[in-house]
């Protein structure tokens, strides 16, 4: 849906005329330099000024002469030879030198030449001679084929005929048997007009040449390939004309044909055979066409045609035609008139020659007859409604010769060639301008006659008698006897420009472009002023029906696009150097104001290429300037976020753009133009291959694309949709968001989470909204308990800041809603609103189906009397389908109502043999039972034990087998009084539950509880309570032997488990044995408490005895034990520094391997190949772990194993950093048995062996804090560059961690140990320097 709008018309006088009359051109793609033929000479035209550099006189060499009559017939620009190649049709080949402007005549054909065309890459030239023959030459113009050009075989591609029967046997359809006796029409000749010249087109590897047969006098296609050898040849065809070109894409080969009632321009194949046409929109014997030419890359075909003469006119006097050049696209199959260009009847304006650019597709190059050179260039644009408010119907308007097809894609999408109506016009329209009036959505038509033709929008749809503007026609939307289903434009006015016109000396077609509908009574436009050669801006009133020139304005430099704002206030304008120029009406003057376009920064915007395509649009609270080139880059203020877009459209709040990897993206305009190519890959979204955006819907979430072949595509981005929803959130306007989030799949929840605080004070306004029931319940149905605000939509950030949590302290949201949804709809109408306040209750975080079944039931014993109340039925099957069928029949069971029980059954799809016996059997049961039986059922065992137990008490073995069975000994006892037998026997059997269960302890005091005194003093016993158990022992009425027995066994029981103080203690006081008790302390090195024990007895024999002897045994235990861990640790120490070493060495070792490895780039830079003589890779061990399937303890166990102190092991090092932390751990645990036993050698004189163990316990721990550092600090630094590895790593990273040594298999082992080793409390000053 894209028109052709003029970017450039460049003209100026550039052929003088004592030169002659221009007749041929070619253009020098490289260097933009314009060669015009003329019927004296050769002229060469400046490509950016478009002034003459040189000139030759070909007349003057001799080589046109005036006496026969001879011309140019070819010319071409040879890019690799600077020179210009001419061919005369008296035979000459005349090469002009560009650097040294000689003429070298290189072959003369004596014959004469008719025509000369060379190949694409001018690797090989064609020339045709007067003899009707073919000549293929070299770039050197050297020959290499000749032949004929009129053949009699049909060529190498001839059709092979089957064989099947004759003419006379076949079925010929509806023709009948007599088409099959019918002759073959004879071909129709050449019209009187033709030129009878042989016409060629090359097309890469291939040429076709059209020419009149001598024998019938029609013309023919033949196509040869570049060994000149022929193809194919054209079928017949009536009224061919010479129009000939060859489609560059090789496809189809373009000509026209003259039939009895239109004019056609027709189309081959490369075969021959005819491939479609479309019909030219002009009278049977109007035009002739006197060429075709095809852009370079195929989209646009150019028909170059001049008006024939009536016979009315050929009586009188001589007859000036009018010439026309005309631009067709296609698109979906239907070919569209784009631009036209009207010459007029001056000669000295007519079109001596038209070419299109090889470098600028979309450039034309004309030269006219009086001297004038005329440069088009166009582009691809969408003409469309750019409002910005939920009035504009975004319009996109169609250009298709004198009809504007119009679309509103806010209500209708109608893919092309359809629309759904058109504006007739007169004469066709060439640029298509829409009101810059917010709402407005009026329409200009600017027509090649200079005229402008304005269009409202009828806000009423006529009636049928009433007249009504013939020119609009009603399409697909409408029309033929049905109601058109979208308002149409009417024709408001026309305008004429003749006061520009009387500015130009001499005026081409379309001399003004860049049409910009500024405000409702001004229009800006762009024209080119050769005196300064500079475009100007001229700003018309168009209030009258002729337009008054307000102001002009000459830019300084040529105009390449205008670009107006969505309100008219400003116009942005683009140079052809990248410049960007802000064109508004200054309040403080009055008048129009050119000015450099700014940044925010105040830096002039410049594009760095030019930008065919511009907008404008509000980025981060300013007007910002967009641009698209060519090559698909996409600037913002000149600053480039995209190498790759191929369309954008602006919406209210976003930038939309399709890019070259088939996505669609949606740019947020709310931020700078500098941050946002930062964003430029957040929210994609795929779409088919080649699509373009054709328009955004304001205010609506409509997408419209097209594909390249021409049919669209609408579809709703997720950015858009949520961003629509959430404004109408804001706004209010709740019902119109909740059908566009039902409408595109939006969760439901986002209503509420938005702004949960606005939408709790706003329900009743929600409720109000919604109306229906059913959308009430749907979004009650779609309630979750997270926020979809922070899970689901995070991406999008569409909640305001501040607003978008709940307050989850006291209620889930779920509850919050829903009571809040049930409390106004209670209000409002409980009959009316019952399924919302049923579904209010089932959806809550613990849903109250309880609840919902007795409002069904009070529905049951009230029938209701409102027409607009839910009856029983209803209500049942509504909640049904919320719930699962069997979970509503055990909450109705769970009601001991068997007559609810049976409501909700009914309606199920149970069968009533499966609960019927069961109801007619509770019926029978006692009231309590009957409770019993169905929490029994259900499950619910805590409240089957409180009926059950109000069954009496033949029923409390059941009671006593169910506590038993699912363990509910605590409801149970709190059913019975304590000094009950139920609750006794119920305290026995949780006792023998927890002596199974190993509690034995609390088994005791449960046992103790029920006083059975007994299973009490087991537990206690076993559990080496032996205070508790004494207690009982006394409550037994023991005697003294038999609590003596009792103590003695458990003072075994508590030496055994090392507690020799409490074993000391029942020896001391329930044994009475003395000695017993102090020997217990000296095991357990309680020296002082056995020192108070002696003393207290007056035993001190035993110091003697026993005291002295342990002491000593004791002092050379400790001392033994600091020796051993003393060299254990510094045997450690030094081990682990040798394997330190040894594994850097071997990554060293590693490292340089791999910088010397030959087939190092046949491994990848993250390589996991390891060397098999490597310590870091053992053959002995692998790594690969092997415990993802075992439980923890294995796993516990498998690291475990790993950790070996064997020399050589894969982790020794880790293995010595356990070891060494626990030798520090256990020497430190030691200084407190120290301490007490330094204090006790002390006391007995014992100086030199106290001195000696302490000095031996200081030095240990000197010996270790000065380690410490050394140990630890490497293996923390392993363990942070452990951290650092992983998926995520890095060839660096990887490198670095290898560098910096091993690292421990466990980082428990790697944390340097907690112990206080420079804590000196423990020693005793008395053995200083001892």
């Amino acid at each position: 849906m894209k028109n052709l709008e003029l970017l450039q018309c460049v003209h100026q006088e550039s052929v003088p005329a004592r030169l002659g009359v221009a007749c041929c051109m070619t253009v020098n793609s490289d260097t933009g330099t314009v060669y015009v033929g003329t019927d004296t000479g050769l002229v060469a035209l400046d490509g950016e000024s478009h002034s003459m550099l040189h000139s030759v006189s070909l007349r003057e060499a001799g080589y046109l002469c005036e006496a026969d009559n001879s011309r140019l017939v070819g010319i071409q620009a040879l890019y690799d030879q600077d020179s210009v190649c001419v061919a005369t049709s008296s035979g000459d080949v005349i090469l002009w030198n560009i650097l040294t402007e000689e003429l070298e005549c290189v072959g003369t054909v004596t014959s004469g030449l008719t025509c000369m065309a060379w190949s694409p890459n001018q690797d090989l030239v064609l020339f045709t001679t007067g003899e009707e023959k073919l000549v293929v030459m070299t770039s050197d113009l050297n020959p290499i084929f000749e032949t004929n050009i009129h053949q009699e075989e049909f060529g190498e591609a001839e059709f092979i005929t089957a064989g099947w029967g004759k003419k006379e046997t076949q079925f010929h359809g509806s023709e009948g048997k007599q088409a099959a006796f019918q002759e073959t029409e004879s071909v129709s000749p050449v019209l009187p007009w033709d030129d009878m010249r042989p016409r060629v087109s090359w097309c890469r590897d291939a040429f076709v040449v059209s020419s009149v047969s001598p024998v019938d006098g029609a013309r023919r296609l033949r196509v040869w390939n570049r060994e000149c050898v022929l193809q194919a040849t054209s079928e017949n065809v009536s009224m061919l004309e010479q129009a000939l070109c060859w489609k560059p894409t090789g496809s189809l080969i373009a000509s026209t044909q003259r039939k009895p009632h239109r004019h056609e321009v027709i189309f081959f194949e490369k075969n021959g055979l005819r491939h479609g046409g479309f019909v030219l929109p002009f009278g049977k014997d109007e035009m002739k066409v006197l060429e075709l030419l095809w852009n370079s890359d195929s989209t646009v075909l150019a028909v170059w045609l001049e008006e024939l003469p009536v016979q009315t006119e050929l009586e009188g006097k001589p007859f000036t035609p009018c010439t026309y050049v005309q631009l067709w696209t296609v698109s979906n199959y239907h070919w569209y008139l784009k631009q036209s260009l009207h010459f007029g009847k001056n000669m000295a304006d007519k079109p001596a020659a038209v070419v299109w650019d090889a470098e600028h597709p979309n450039r034309l190059h004309l030269v006219c007859s009086g001297g004038q050179y005329v440069m088009y260039e166009w582009t691809w644009v969408t003409n469309r409604s750019d409002g910005r408010t939920a009035q504009d119907n975004s319009y996109v308007a169609v250009i298709d010769g004198d009809k504007v097809l119009l679309t509103p894609f806010r209500q209708v999408v109608i893919p092309p060639p359809m629309s759904a109506y058109s504006l007739q016009l007169p004469v066709p329209v060439n640029q298509v301008a829409f009101s810059p009036t917010p709402g407005v959505n009026d329409l200009a038509a600017v027509l090649t006659d200079g005229t402008v033709v304005f269009y409202t929008l009828k806000l009423q749809q006529p009636e049928a008698e009433e007249s009504h503007d013939t020119s609009v026609c009603v399409n697909a939307a409408g029309g033929t006897g049905f109601q058109p289903a979208v308002q149409t434009h009417v024709q408001h006015r026309k305008v004429g420009l003749q006061c520009c016109m009387l500015q130009q000396k001499w005026r081409c077609p379309q001399t003004f472009h860049h049409f910009v509908w500024l405000a409702e009574d001004q229009l800006l436009t762009v024209a080119w002023d050769t005196s300064s050669s500079s475009s100007v801006l001229y700003l018309l009133g168009i209030q009258e029906e002729q337009a008054t020139l307000l102001h002009n304005a000459v830019v300084g430099g040529r105009v390449h696009q205008l670009c107006g704002s969505s309100d008219g206030h400003s116009v942005a304008v683009e140079l052809t150097d990248g410049t960007v120029l802000r064109y508004h009406m200054d309040k403080v003057a009055a008048c129009p104001v050119l000015e450099p376009w700014r940044t925010q920064d105040g830096e002039p915007v410049k594009f760095p290429v030019l930008c065919s395509q511009l907008g404008l649009c509000s980025m981060g609270g300013q007007e910002t300037v967009l641009g698209l080139s060519d090559r698909f880059r996409l600037f913002v203020n000149g600053d480039e976020i995209s190498s790759n877009c191929t369309s954008f459209a602006v919406h209210n709040d976003h930038l939309l753009l399709t890019t070259h990897a088939h996505t669609c993206m949606c740019l947020p305009l709310n931020m700078a133009s500098k941050d946002l190519s930062s964003a430029i890959d957040e929210k994609n979204r795929r779409v088919e291959r080649g699509s373009r955006l054709v328009t955004v819907v304001p205010w609506d979430t409509k997408v419209i694309l097209q594909m390249p072949r021409g049919n669209l595509e609408t579809f709703h981005p997720r950015t858009l949709v949520l961003g629509l929803v959430q404004k109408m959130i804001d706004s209010h306007q709740l019902l119109e968001a909740f059908l566009i989030m039902r409408k595109h799949r939006v969760n439901l929840n986002l209503l509420c989470d938005l702004n949960p605080k606005m939408f709790l004070s706003c329900v009743p306004e929600v409720v109000t909204q919604l109306r229906d029931i059913n959308y009430l319940n749907l979004f009650l149905t779609e309630l979750r308990e997270d926020d979809v605000t922070e899970t689901m939509y995070s991406e999008y950030s569409c909640s305001p800041a501040g607003e978008n949590s709940w307050d989850l302290r006291s209620r889930p949201k779920m509850d919050q809603v829903c009571d809040a949804v049930k409390d106004t709809l209670e209000a409002l109408d409980c009959e009316k609103y019952l399924l919302g306040i049923l579904t209010c209750h089932i959806r809550k975080a613990q849903p109250e189906l309880e609840v919902c079944l007795q409002k069904i039931q009070e529905i049951w014993d009230n029938p209701l009397q409102s027409q607009d109340g839910v009856s029983t039925e209803e209500a049942l099957n509504y909640v049904l389908l919320l719930v699962d069928v069997n979970e509503l029949f055990n909450v109705a069971l769970g009601t001991y109502n068997l007559r609810l029980v049976l409501m909700v059954a009914e309606k199920s799809q149970k069968d009533p043999k499966e609960y019927l016996p069961f109801l007619k059997q509770l019926q029978k049961m006692e009231v309590n039972f009957q409770r019993y039986t169905i929490d029994l059922h259900l499950k619910r065992y805590h409240k089957a034990v409180q009926h059950l137990s109000k069954c009496g008490p033949d029923r409390f073995s059941d009671l006593l087998a169910l506590v038993n069975e699912h363990k509910l000994y605590r409801s149970a006892l709190q059913l019975y009084t304590t000094e009950s037998k139920e609750y006794r026997d119920i305290t026995v059997e949780y006792g023998e539950y927890l002596l199974k269960k190993g509690h034995v302890e609390e088994a005791g005091l449960m046992f103790s509880r029920c006083e059975e005194w007994e299973k009490a003093l087991q537990a206690y016993e076993q559990c080496c309570n032996w205070r508790q158990a004494l207690c009982v022992a006394s409550r037994l009425q023991y005697s003294r032997q038999h609590t003596a027995q009792l103590a003695l066994r458990m003072a075994g029981f508590l030496r055994n488990n090392s507690r020799h103080c409490e074993a000391a203690v029942l020896l001391e006081q329930y044994v009475q044995d003395e000695e017993g008790a102090i020997i217990t302390l000296l095991e357990g090195n309680q020296w002082e408490e056995a020192l108070r024990v002696i003393y207290q007895y007056s035993r001190t024999d035993i110091i003697d005895t026993n005291f002295k002897p342990a002491l000593l045994e004791a002092f050379e235990r400790q001392l033994a034990f600091l020796q051993d861990n003393k060299a254990l640790f510094t045997r450690h120490k030094d081990r682990l520094d040798v394997v330190r070493k040894e594994k850097s060495k071997a990554c060293t070792e590693i490292l340089d391997e791999d910088h010397g490895d030959q087939d190092v780039d046949l491994y990848s830079d993250t390589s996991s190949t390891t060397r098999t003589h490597s310590t870091l890779g053992s053959a002995k061990y692998s790594g690969t772990s092997k415990t993802s399937g075992r439980s923890s303890k294995s796993r516990r166990k498998a690291e475990r194993k790993k950790l070996s102190l064997r020399e050589g092991s894969p982790f020794e090092d880790s293995a010595l950093l356990g070891a060494l932390k626990d030798i520090v751990d256990a020497v430190d645990k030691s200084k407190d048995d120290v301490h007490h036993l330094l204090k006790m050698l002390v006391l007995f004189g014992l100086d030199s062996e106290a001195g000696m163990i302490q000095s031996c316990l200081d030095a240990t721990l000197s010996l270790m804090d000065s380690c410490t550092a050394e140990i630890w600090q490497t293996a923390s630094g392993c363990a942070q560059t452990q951290m650092t590895l992983g998926p995520h790593s890095t060839v660096n990273s990887i490198l670095s961690s290898m560098n910096a040594g091993p690292q421990p298999v466990d980082a428990v082992v790697a944390v340097p140990p907690t112990a206080k080793l420079k804590d000196s409390k423990w020693k005793l000053s008395v053995l200083e320097g001892t």
